[in-house]
């Protein structure tokens, strides 16, 4: 009798903390959830509960999940030597701990529907997921900068390029915002569900993600109470803070609270652990006002206005933090984020000036012209990056030449489109070119190791996803 109630109090303490249930699936909680997949794109409504959150994304996209993981947890062995119980023990010494219970539950709610498909994950392994770009660029270049002082260098990401623009700067005068996702072709194949949630708390949200993500990761979210959300890295960024919040957690939370851009400020900065450091851009279409918030370890900085077009590809503009917690040169023209500066200030605030929309707006980030080179190219100082196609590679993030990276899909939405939880968005190059893995590893067989888990990268259409009615 003693026996029982031990093992009984053993599972349920295994159900709340690292859900490891192995109950069965209450197709109940999958009621209000439904799944389609269109154009490369994976969509999936969620609704109720925390938990019930968590199981609806966990038993819809279980398959989805597992492969993503895989590939993920075989590139971070690769590039930074540490096996994924290193990135477990990490989530479980400092991330998991730092989690709110509502976050928790939908966590365990994964697990729970993940484990309904007979898949074998834990709340460890979610979590450490979900922390992947702050674990892998910034906690581990933390770690190798004390083993050997500067080793850690250059780690920091220079994923996406984005922009916000509001007032004379666009076609009906109202925020337009456009974002493009750069990353290692092995992850961003999978940076492909759209995730529509209406939480029991808060704000609904429509973001794309990948899958099993609680947030959106390259984030670009759309809120039912206005507020729209992306950004883009601040390339060679040190500093890390483990005693922080979880940045995924703290994305997460502002685009599920936040009422205004001052509550996504204060969001960001509240328990601030330095992880995926970016530039926010943020708009509120109840004001038509747009930000951008610059967030390091050590400093942050705000630029908002109801008249302006504010772009992002990865570099930083405070002097004080550029100082402090970079490596960055802000006048070397021949890096990647400095070339696409360059290039989306003359198409925002010059060419296209007083025409941004949509259809613009995807324009801006499928454009190929090298404003460096005054040429079309496929290369990394392009707005939609094809770094694979370049003998540079993208050493300011130590990407080596012909590295499989690049943009993966884009996204665009107004404020009427988002008003009306709507946005467009493109899987693979939103220039329209596939990459074909059979082709790129005859050409450059040193990255013959990735083909375990890259083949194809297709480009679909543009398509524009709404919120379930």
């Amino acid at each position: 009798m003693v026996m029982q109630k031990l093992v009984t109090v053993y599972f349920t303490l295994c159900i709340i903390f690292y859900g490891c249930s192995n109950s069965p699936a209450k197709t109940d909680r999958l009621k209000n959830a439904t799944r389609e997949n269109k154009n490369g794109w994976i969509y999936v409504h969620l609704e109720g509960s925390p938990s019930d959150i968590g199981y609806q994304h966990g038993y819809l996209l279980a398959n989805d999940i597992d492969t993503s993981m895989q590939a993920v947890s075989y590139l971070l062995q690769h590039d930074t030597h540490r096996d994924w119980e290193f990135y477990r023990s990490a989530a479980r010494n400092f991330l998991w701990p730092k989690l709110e219970r509502e976050y928790k539950d939908e966590i365990n709610g994964i697990v729970e529907g993940l484990q309904a498909q007979k898949k074998n994950y834990d709340s460890l392994d979610i979590t450490a997921y979900n922390a992947m770009e702050e674990l892998a660029y910034y906690y581990v270049p933390q770690l190798m900068d004390k083993e050997n002082p500067g080793a850690g260098n250059n780690k920091a990401p220079g994923n996406c390029s984005a922009f916000i623009a509001t007032g004379s700067y666009t076609k009906d005068g109202k925020i337009v915002m456009g974002h493009n996702n750069w990353t290692s072709y092995i992850t961003g194949q999978h940076w492909n569900v759209f995730a529509d949630i209406v939480p029991q708390k808060g704000n609904r949200m429509l973001m794309d993600c990948m899958p099993g993500f609680i947030h959106s990761g390259d984030d670009f979210v759309v809120s039912s109470n206005g507020i729209l959300v992306t950004e883009t890295t601040i390339t060679q960024f040190k500093g890390f803070d483990s005693t922080g919040i979880p940045e995924f957690m703290r994305a997460r939370k502002a685009s599920q609270y936040a009422d205004n851009i001052d509550d996504v400020v204060k969001i960001f900065i509240t328990g601030n652990n330095g992880g995926y450091a970016n530039d926010w851009l943020i708009g509120d279409t109840k004001t038509n006002e747009v930000a951008k918030l610059e967030l390091g370890l050590k400093n942050y900085r705000v630029w908002r206005s109801k008249d302006t077009a504010i772009t992002g590809s990865n570099f930083a503009s405070d002097s004080t933090l550029i100082a402090q917690e970079t490596t960055f040169d802000p006048k070397d023209k021949t890096t990647s984020p400095n070339g696409r500066k360059l290039r989306m200030e003359q198409l925002l605030l010059v060419d296209m000036k007083g025409k941004l929309d949509a259809e613009t707006g995807k324009q801006v980030e499928a454009d190929h012209h090298d404003a460096l080179l005054n040429k079309d190219a496929n290369n990394k100082c392009v707005v939609c990056g094809h770094v694979d196609e370049d003998a540079r590679g993208c050493l300011e993030w130590d990407w080596p030449t012909y590295y499989p990276g690049g943009a993966v899909q884009g996204k665009v939405t107004t404020a009427d489109l988002a008003n009306k939880m709507q946005m467009w968005a493109h899987m693979g190059h939103p220039c329209g070119e596939s990459f074909i893995g059979a082709n790129f590893y005859k050409a450059h067989p040193e990255y013959g190791w990735q083909s375990k888990y890259l083949n194809n990268m297709l480009a679909y259409p543009w398509t524009l996803f709404s919120a379930k009615k």
